[in-house]
């Protein structure tokens, strides 16, 4: 007997909040969906609060990224953990570079008595190292040496240097010769940005790119502008920015994304393979719709493969629907227990919402074919 995992609950999902690996209400995704992403601790406007709220005993660090010289991205900065050569938990810095790391929730909410194993607690980090991920850069590495709740949380200053190495970059070469009255209208709307005022934003962003058409960076930021209320416009302002300057990575991301929508698979697999062209370790993100693209052109080994590495290098579940598409994979060669260990693992860290009730009614047909464990 043969079954089929829907893989259109997935997709529809996963591209309704993603815009180049942020899931918080901002200009940079738009309004808040209620998705899976929408909890999450990622971008400026992350539940820091929150999280911090639920620390009940188990030790928590904090730190910050700076740069060597020039200004901080816009977009939160990726900050990874590793223990060994293994990444062990990852988070991202806010606007002004801080970041956190706390603890995981003790349990999922629709899963009490299971506990996600993958997302390391803080204690459980001593000994291991800091950096932040951001294309272009190179990143100093901080130990976290803190072994006791006494000591002070905080690890220190991450430093980002720019590689002049690496095939492509966060930051824009047209950036450091845009004109003068571009880059001034660059910087209002990225002061308004951090404001939210997001209307205002866009005006400057527009006005900057009326100035410098080759401007790549005030294009993709009105990319992000503009992705939640009008997509199309979106797409093809990333697309500008790529056609300025084709070394400069984020757009990549969110064309991938809304080409998703679009349901525009080669456009999805050509997105991700030329990012991670430019840099090869990539992304979860990028690995995830990586998979996603190849999956749809057929290419199910590539797509496995994407999916995998994507997974093992996102502990944390910053692209919550990752063991989703796994498991869609292995339904689909019959492999069906490990298709539903998957699904009941996503169960661990999933908070409540529509990506739920797609992982229950995938968990309801496999639970049909695959014998429950002997007692």
């Amino acid at each position: 007997m043969r079954i089929k995992l829907q893989i259109f609950g997935i997709l529809t999902i996963l591209c309704v909040s993603w815009a180049g690996m942020q899931a918080q209400v901002s200009p940079s995704t738009g309004s808040n969906t209620g998705g899976p992403e929408s909890s999450s601790t990622v971008g400026k406007d992350a539940r820091f609060g929150q999280l911090m709220n639920q620390q009940t005993g188990s030790l928590q660090f904090f730190g910050k990224v700076a740069m060597a010289a020039g200004r901080l991205p816009w977009d939160p900065i990726p900050v990874v953990v590793t223990c060994g050569d293994k990444a062990r938990y990852n988070t991202v810095a806010d606007a002004k570079g801080a970041f956190y790391i706390v603890p995981p929730p003790r349990s999922s909410e629709l899963s009490p008595e299971k506990k996600d194993l993958s997302h390391a607690a803080p204690s459980e980090l001593v000994g291991c190292s800091v950096t932040a991920v951001v294309d272009g850069f190179a990143s100093t590495r901080l130990t976290i040496a803190n072994r006791t709740i006494e000591d002070d949380p905080s690890i220190g200053t991450i430093m980002l240097s720019r590689d002049e190495r690496a095939g492509g970059s966060s930051v824009s070469s047209t950036t450091d010769s845009a004109p003068p009255d571009a880059l001034k209208e660059f910087e209002k709307a990225h002061n308004d940005d951090l404001e939210k005022h997001f209307d205002s934003a866009r005006h400057h962003l527009e006005k900057a790119v009326s100035i410098d058409a080759k401007f790549a960076e005030a294009w993709y930021h009105l990319g992000q502008v503009d992705q939640q209320g009008n997509p199309q416009e979106a797409l093809n302002a990333y697309r500008k920015a790529v056609a300025a300057d084709p070394n400069y990575i984020p757009p990549y991301e969110p064309i991938a994304e809304l080409s998703a929508l679009q349901k525009n698979w080669q456009a999805v697999a050509d997105a991700t393979n030329q990012a991670l062209k430019l840099n090869p370790a990539g992304s979860p993100q990028i690995w995830y719709f990586n998979a996603v693209g190849n999956l749809n052109l057929g290419n199910r080994a590539q797509a496995e493969t994407s999916a995998q590495t994507s997974l093992s290098m996102d502990p944390s579940h910053r692209a919550p629907n990752t063991e989703q598409l796994l498991a869609v994979i292995m339904a689909g060669r019959g492999e069906y227990a490990g298709a539903l260990e998957h699904l009941r693992h996503c169960l661990t860290y999933l908070p409540p919402g529509p990506n739920v009730d797609v992982v229950k009614q995938q968990i309801a047909q496999l639970e049909k074919v695959v014998p429950p464990p002997a007692k």
